[in-house]
């Protein structure tokens, strides 16, 4: 750590400081191609032990999380089984996006109440003798009736293929098990993805952040036991995959701007942006931040790499946008839009420029002068996305009652004002790693734009389809940020017990929206 970033750390209000080993602009040198190289093993041992307390808190919460949530009681969970039975089974990908599922899954369904359950909050899961009776016997049939695969895996069928793949590998090993079981496995395989991201939610703020040790346990912590981030990886879903490589994608960006751009780094960011795309298409919101990364530390790196940087930048790029043009060119040949669902969300067709624009503004921000009203009488700020991160579990149908999130205005105004103060007060500092921020920013405003055009075009017969905070979690490392800057802002003295605070809080947060959910289906 320089002279500047210590003489930060000891004031009163902790913020940002200039990269570790910049140099008097603030900017990184380029890594030489001369570094060491380590092994996996190695590479592992120099992870830093908070790192893998934060992933162990992540991954026990989401495991949590997947005996608090009854089986197929999370968004779209059947239609994600159906897509590894499928893939685990047959080799094949699904076919189909009608919600005509295996025979043997639908009388799993059946005995569990799913259709009955899902929501509707005035009902219960199953919980007396006699519907286990019952639930038995579906499953005795289910394995009579038991067929290989599932063509037919719902709104699951346009998704990639990895995550899939990947639990193939907890379905199979359940061998002759029946679906409750695999299910299980898979939603704690899923969980191991929660750690990863909070072990690199932690790492990223290191990187990001690097005065200040105490506050990246605070951000790595807070992040693990975010309940999203729980339930999303406590469940057959994609997003838990999606968040962890973001979180990685985040890490080696904030790497790369302190220390240079290496080789190694390079050819592992393209890798990240390339399982991202074959992990949900969500991920396409990250890709043009992602790449404005690259070619910006490659720009830097030319200063003094010359022109290998820019080999770097070729190969990493190429890396990154291979599976894309792959998929592009297979739906080209079979007619399909070049880029599947993402194609859809820029059709304008549906409506002008113009109006989408509006549309999406209106779906975050407060409606601006001139612009139509798309949203009368909500305040999507809060009644869209903050209160749906304050609690809205199950088929979304599980919220918190109303006071609660008026309460939560309180912590989360605090937590802003004390990252506020801590931003003011560095703000000396942004000079030198304003494009390091536009970086962050252009990622965000990605997904953002992605998320709100998807949304448009079910408008106006729904008014907010993707208006789900869950798909916000991939820019959860900046979160981390926040949070432990806000923690910083609260002073050398006090900023320690201001993060214990937001650590509690998160805590607390989360136990008691398990009780909620536990509430909701048993009580």
């Amino acid at each position: 750590m320089n002279a500047r970033a210590t003489s930060t750390s000891a004031s009163s209000a902790p913020a940002l400081e200039p990269p570790a080993h910049a140099g008097a602009a603030g900017r990184p040198p380029a890594a030489t191609a001369s570094a060491p190289r380590r092994s996996p093993r190695a590479l592992l041992c120099r992870v830093p032990a908070a790192a893998w307390i934060c992933a162990l808190v992540a991954v026990l919460n989401a495991a949590c999380w997947s005996l608090v949530t009854p089986p197929f009681q999370s968004p779209d969970e059947p239609d994600h089984f159906a897509y590894v039975k499928q893939l685990a089974e047959t080799g094949g990908l699904p076919t189909s996006s009608s919600e005509q599922l295996s025979t043997e899954e639908l009388l799993v369904l059946n005995g569990l109440h799913e259709i009955q359950v899902r929501q509707r909050p005035q009902d219960r899961t199953i919980a007396s003798q006699a519907e286990e009776r019952e639930l038995e016997a579906y499953l005795r049939q289910a394995r009579v009736d038991a067929t290989r695969g599932s063509p037919a895996a719902g709104v699951a069928t346009s998704q990639p293929p990895l995550y899939y793949a990947l639990e193939s590998l907890p379905y199979l090993a359940a061998g002759g098990a029946g679906d409750l079981t695999r299910l299980q496995w898979m939603r704690l395989f899923s969980a191991l993805f929660a750690g990863l991201t909070a072990a690199f939610a932690y790492l990223f703020v290191r990187e990001a952040l690097p005065s200040a040790r105490w506050s990246w346990t605070v951000a790595g912590l807070a992040i693990a036991l975010t309940p999203l981030l729980g339930v999303m990886s406590g469940a057959v879903n994609p997003d838990s995959l999606l968040y962890a490589i973001s979180a990685a994608t985040f890490y080696v960006l904030a790497r790369a701007f302190r220390r240079g751009l290496s080789w190694r780094t390079a050819v592992a960011l393209g890798a990240l942006v390339a399982l991202g795309l074959l992990t949900k298409v969500n991920f396409v919101g990250l890709v043009p931040g992602a790449l404005l990364g690259l070619l910006v530390l490659s720009v830097r790196a030319a200063r003094t790499c010359g022109r290998s940087s820019y080999r770097r930048l070729a190969v990493s790029g190429g890396i990154a946008l291979g599976p894309a043009a792959f998929y592009a060119v297979v739906n080209l040949a079979s007619g399909k839009p070049t880029f599947g669902v993402v194609s859809s969300a820029l059709d304008l067709t549906h409506g002008s420029l113009l109006s989408e624009a509006s549309y999406i503004w209106q779906l975050y921000l407060p409606r601006l002068p001139g612009m139509g009203s798309d949203f009368p009488g909500i305040f999507t700020t809060r009644q869209l996305w903050f209160n749906d991160y304050v609690g809205l579990y199950g088929w979304l149908d599980t919220p918190f009652p109303a006071w609660v999130d008026t309460l939560a205005l309180v912590p989360a105004a605090a937590i802003l004002a004390l990252f506020t103060r801590s931003f003011v007060h560095g703000r000396s500092i942004l000079a030198g790693r304003l494009s390091e921020i536009a970086v962050y920013a252009t990622m965000a405003l990605g997904l953002l734009v992605l998320i709100g055009a998807d949304s448009y075009l079910a408008f106006p017969a729904t008014d907010a389809e993707y208006a789900q905070a869950r798909y916000l979690l991939p820019l959860l490392p900046l979160l981390g940020a926040v949070l432990a800057l806000a923690a910083r802002g609260a002073g050398r003295r006090w900023g320690p017990a201001a993060g214990t605070l937001i650590v509690v809080l998160f805590a607390a947060h989360d136990i008691f929206s398990q009780l909620q959910v536990i509430a909701r289906y048993y009580g």
